[in-house]
């Protein structure tokens, strides 16, 4: 299983918790260190769409220029924002076999990552 996220974001300090204390097995890739790739994010794109990993409501989408914002009209634009500024994906990003998910949802993740 593979965790994707910023390790100063709450909600991904959240899951890692959930995760340690119900001793569930991961990797942590860190966006802060590592980065997003544009394969990874067309990926996530193809399984469930951009909108659904695109945070809307962080400060980092709320401190952007309107001007870029309202240069988003495609999908590609709006990945090539989220590679150049991965604080703006939802987190944390669960991969385990086939299944995605993206933030935190302890009802999730008692029926998929146990």
């Amino acid at each position: 299983m593979k965790v994707y996220g910023i390790t100063n974001c709450n909600t991904v300090k959240k899951a890692l918790d959930w995760l340690k204390a119900n001793n569930v097995p991961y990797e942590f890739h860190d966006f802060k260190k590592l980065g997003g790739s544009a394969d990874k994010l067309n990926e996530w794109d193809e399984k469930a769409g951009y909108e659904k990993f695109m945070n809307k409501q962080g400060l980092t989408w709320k401190q952007l220029d309107p001007a870029v914002k309202d240069n988003i009209k495609t999908k590609d634009d709006a990945l090539k924002l989220l590679q150049e500024k991965t604080s703006m994906i939802k987190r944390p990003v669960i991969e385990k076999d086939g299944f995605l998910f993206f933030g935190f949802d302890e009802k999730v993740y008692e029926k998929e990552l146990k």
